[in-house]
């Protein structure tokens, strides 16, 4: 539910700082970065032009080819699908605008590397109806069979507000939230960097359930339970409790999971945008090397390269080969794809990553999702019940298949989009085995069972869409999620951009994407790493950064991740 996690009177005369993805991991400002005037670095004359593989077309690829365009570099596109990986918005025929976000769908404005290409691209946001959000009319929390509805958190038994409370307590007693979270607001690199290494070495073999239950706030099962079916920002976090209570503090520290928005008109226009997008004049420290005009598209004759299936290392040189036939060769690449498929779906050669780095990608843990959309004639919910005066449907968190229901407005004399269920992990699993509209009607049992007598499939209009990532051929799940201990393996990810100490054999591939970054599931973490990547190929082409405007690979040995010994 929307609670806030720290308020702002706890923090002082830090209140009007606000919350950013900066750190905790490593602290540095990749929205200063972009914002500089000096731009992100430069390529020696010689170098302009220089083809350079971007393999994958969601926003990390996007960010990537868009960048080192703009460096004067040629980024050659490589996407076995469409132009926007897990930014994936499908249209329905005949209602322009009217998309279902099949993948992200919902942004934190702590997201700042994030809106800044919204900005840059011209997109606009809008308030997303989370589970009691201010923009949400109402909530109903259904559980056991039992319904209670809800305009704000004061509307639910007391047992609601004990939850939250028992969270905020937990966080503020066993990690550091409140001063933590003052140093993030100030970007006081060595506080964080003090605080959260402490916090890394203490918990990094914890999972989420094992945090709560040896909270002495939660030492209630009814909290725990309660807390894992309705959580805190988006809804029910039991799903996660298996995995590392690291990833759920990045989280909750970055407030990433609070406050979110959503983008007018679908979430892929962003990737698409930065595909055909003409890039703004070169700083004015740099030369400019492509013609006014000139987009990624037009580097690529308007289309992506095919489907990669082979990677290999060839005389120091990187040999990308397609399924069409074709093979290139490449001075640098940037892999945005999940890692998964360098072990699967493309055949690599062994020298392409170190040993240990090859290890951290074998252990990679993915969550998987599951959505089902439906549109209907229009937004019935919004009818009251004459009887009660509240909304005949509610934005529904339950225990039921369902778990969470959005209801998504499109506009007065508009239809109206349903988000049926939203589901992750074993939830998603229950449901791999069904066709679509078996998916629909099990949630909408699940929904008759909580507003009887309201005819849900009389305002249905079309087949319901449907995806669970888990199952899609190019992704093998939604995201990643370390599970205790994988702490060692994410640094080795995450550092891979700074390759000055590798064998001459592993530098040259750069990896990049959500689930390279300390994020993962959210595009803040796909837009570091690729402006990650993107150092490393200027770097590796003998390339520099503005001195007024250090990268993240120049800056790294101060505030580098921490590495844990074996």
């Amino acid at each position: 539910m929307s609670t806030p996690v720290s308020p702002d009177s706890t923090v002082e005369d830090d209140h009007e700082l606000p919350l950013t993805m900066f750190g905790p991991d490593f602290p540095f400002a990749y929205d200063d970065y972009l914002a500089h005037p000096n731009g992100l670095g430069s390529v020696p004359e010689s170098a302009y032009g220089t083809e350079v593989a971007v393999i994958g077309g969601g926003l990390a690829g996007m960010v990537a080819a868009y960048e080192l365009m703009r460096i004067g570099l040629k980024p050659i596109v490589y996407e076995s699908d469409q132009i926007g990986g897990r930014m994936r918005s499908v249209k329905f025929d005949g209602h322009r605008g009217v998309v279902a976000e099949m993948g992200a769908m919902r942004f934190p404005p702590s997201s700042t590397a994030l809106f800044h290409y919204l900005d840059a691209m011209g997109l606009h946001t809008e308030p997303f109806p989370n589970p009691l959000a201010e923009v949400t009319p109402s909530t109903v929390i259904d559980l056991k069979g039992v319904s209670y509805y809800a305009r704000s958190l004061d509307d639910l038994p007391s047992v609601f507000g004990e939850v939250p409370r028992a969270w905020q307590r937990t966080l503020e007693q066993y990690a550091e939230l409140v001063p933590l979270q003052r140093a993030i607001r100030a970007r006081d690199t060595h506080e964080i960097k003090r605080l959260w290494n402490e916090i890394v070495v203490r918990l990094d073999d914890q999972t989420f359930y094992g945090f709560l239950a040896e909270s002495e706030h939660f030492g209630s099962f009814r909290h725990r339970e309660l807390f894992g079916q309705v959580g805190f920002g988006t809804g029910g976090w039991d799903t996660d409790y298996p995995n590392s209570i690291l990833e759920i503090l990045r989280v909750v520290v970055t407030a990433a999971d609070d406050h979110h928005r959503s983008i007018v008109g679908g979430a892929q226009q962003l990737p698409q945008r930065l595909w055909t997008s003409a890039a703004p004049a070169a700083p004015a420290a740099h030369s400019a090397h492509w013609p006014v005009g000139t987009t990624v598209a037009s580097l690529n004759g308007g289309k992506p390269s095919p489907r990669v299936t082979e990677l290999r290392r060839v005389a120091g040189a990187i040999v990308v080969h397609d399924s069409e036939g074709g093979v290139r060769t490449f001075r640098a690449a940037v892999v945005t794809a999940q890692s998964w498929m360098l072990l699967s779906n493309i055949e690599c050669d062994d020298d392409l990553l170190p040993i240990d780095h090859w290890t951290a990608v074998e252990r990679t843990h993915y969550m998987g999702s599951t959505k089902v959309f439906v549109l209907v004639d229009r937004p019935f919910w919004k009818d009251k019940d004459p009887l009660t005066g509240r909304d005949i449907v509610s934005m529904t968190l339950t225990d039921r298949m369902s778990r969470g229901t959005y209801l998504l407005d499109q506009g007065e004399g508009k239809p109206g989009l349903i988000c049926l269920s939203y589901t992750w992990s074993d939830d998603s699993l229950k449901l791999l085995a069904l066709g679509p509209v078996e998916r629909m009607n099990i949630m909408l049992r699940s929904l008759e069972g909580i507003y009887p007598g309201i005819d849900f499939r009389s305002h249905i209009v079309g087949d319901p869409v449907t995806l669970s990532w888990e199952t899609e051929r190019d992704f093998m799940g939604a995201f990643k999620a370390n599970l205790p201990g994988h702490y060692r393996y994410q640094e080795r990810l995450f550092s891979h951009f700074v390759q000055d100490d590798f064998d001459e054999r592993h530098r040259g591939i750069f990896l990049a994407g959500d689930d390279i970054s300390w994020t993962a599931g959210w595009a803040e973490g796909a837009i570091q790493t690729a402006l990650n990547a993107v150092w490393g190929v200027v770097h590796h082409l003998g390339g520099e950064t503005a001195k007024t405007n250090p990268g993240p690979g120049d800056v790294f040995g101060d505030i580098a991740p921490l590495r844990l010994g074996d």
